[in-house]
């Protein structure tokens, strides 16, 4: 009997145990914060949708006033010139969703049965929707009347799954490839860039053509600095636009947060319809041609961005820096290199991990990280950025800094070496640019 109870007695203990268990289960969302879930997924996904395919209007400069539109069509479409082909257009860095083409297109891509140097296939492929980054806008007769460019323009490329250039969406990850000059020198109106330079047809192209693949010049348009002093380009490498949650600042010079350059960019560079509002760009010394035209204070009678700017914000937040693959680094040397990082290198003093950036106001004077003011007395702050560095190998090409000046990661450590007077050995070096290929 006594062994009888002492078994009842732990059956139905385990039983009570078993309610408790499931009574500590995380309950289901109600009230406030089932609000809170719907709201965050909705958010997600309008910023998605933003990013992707929210022109802002821009279709009003870049197809109405530009008219490029009419240069990819070409005149054998109802354009102007030779027409932009799908091999021209992946030769200047312009990616295709393959998500976005029909499976019998895909079928005919992959045997070889599409013209891919007929401007009139990138017609049909702008019309589905699938070139990252520009949306068309069409005639009922189904002619193209227009275009406009998004966030993904830049900031987005493909994981060339289907072929080179094609393949599916990577959100945030910096198109290195895009020659954004070439792409715009196409144009058959650049009056609006002539007007607002007070140069010549011959001059914009000239500065058009000296940026290159990845790069792009957002200052031009308010200080009129096409080069620097020393005959270089001006223009600086087009960043990622991924892990930047917990990061203050979000250029290569600090002008602002995330949202405040989604607000300059779709409003003073995309050319979209859209509220923009900083006076430090009023100053005639330091941006003369801003303080002119006032692009400091943007404001448009239909504004199409700032309803736009929260969920893009969130959409942007969500985007994690990519993890590197095992076999992109050797594991030992990462290994090494972290504690380097972490110690003797000083690199975590402002690279502070999980973020690596500072926590808090992210900036630094030139002289202190030992490069010259050029690009940072072109920032209302006057200051570099500590760049955020999680993900850094998907966005090596074109060099490192804000304007790629030097080739490799070893470059880099052998810089902060001489300018910190570390002393580190060769192996020491060659076990940080692991870790900073792995990260």
């Amino acid at each position: 009997m006594r062994r009888r109870t002492m078994m009842t007695a732990g059956i139905a203990g385990a039983g009570v145990f078993g309610i408790m268990i499931a009574s500590a289960a995380p309950p289901s969302k109600t009230g406030f914060d089932a609000e809170i879930a719907r709201h965050g997924q909705a958010m997600l996904e309008e910023g998605k949708k933003t990013f992707r395919y929210e022109t802002f209007g821009s279709e009003a400069f870049w197809g109405d006033a530009l008219q490029l539109h009419k240069a990819i069509a070409g005149e054998k479409n109802g354009g102007a010139g030779p027409g932009v082909s799908p091999n021209t257009a992946l030769s200047v860095g312009l990616k295709v969703d393959v998500d976005a083409l029909p499976d019998a297109l895909k079928k005919q891509l992959a045997a070889g049965k599409v013209n891919l140097d007929d401007p009139a296939t990138t017609i049909a492929l702008l019309k589905l929707n699938a070139v990252v980054g520009v949306t068309a806008f069409a005639n009922p007769d189904g002619s193209v009347k227009s275009m406009g460019i998004q966030c993904a323009f830049c900031h987005s490329t493909v994981d060339n799954s289907f072929a080179p250039g094609i393949g599916k969406r990577l959100d945030g990850w910096a198109n290195r490839d895009l020659n954004v000059g070439a792409i715009v020198s196409l144009a058959p109106n650049l009056k609006p860039f002539t007007d607002l330079l007070g140069v010549d047809v011959e001059t914009v192209k000239k500065v058009l053509a000296s940026w290159g693949p990845g790069r792009y010049d957002a200052e031009l348009d308010k200080d009129g600095k096409a080069f620097r002093p020393d005959g270089k380009q001006a223009g600086t490498l087009i960043p990622p636009a991924f892990g930047l949650a917990g990061v203050n600042l979000a250029t290569w010079t600090g002008f602002g947060s995330v949202t405040y350059w989604n607000a300059y960019v779709a409003g003073t560079q995309m050319h979209g319809a859209a509220t923009f509002f900083d006076a430090r760009f009023n100053d005639k010394d330091q941006y003369p041609v801003s303080a002119k035209s006032g692009a400091g204070n943007t404001r448009t009678t239909a504004d199409k961005t700032t309803a736009k700017l929260a969920a893009l914000h969130f959409y942007q937040l969500s985007m994690p820096a990519p993890q590197a693959s095992a076999g992109s680094y050797d594991k030992a040397a990462f290994e090494r290199g972290k504690t380097l990082f972490n110690t003797a290198a000083r690199c975590a003093t402002c690279h502070v991990p999980p973020l690596y950036t500072e926590p808090g106001y992210n900036l630094h004077a030139p002289s202190e990280i030992g490069i010259d003011a050029f690009q940072a007395d072109r920032s209302p702050t006057h200051m570099y950025r500590t760049a955020p560095l999680a993900g850094l190998w998907t966005h090596q090409k074109g060099g490192f800094y804000h304007d790629g000046r030097f080739a490799t990661l070893l470059d880099v450590v052998n810089h902060y070496d001489g300018q910190f007077n570390l002393s580190l050995s060769s192996a020491q070096k060659s076990d940080l640019v692991e870790y900073l290929k792995g990260i």
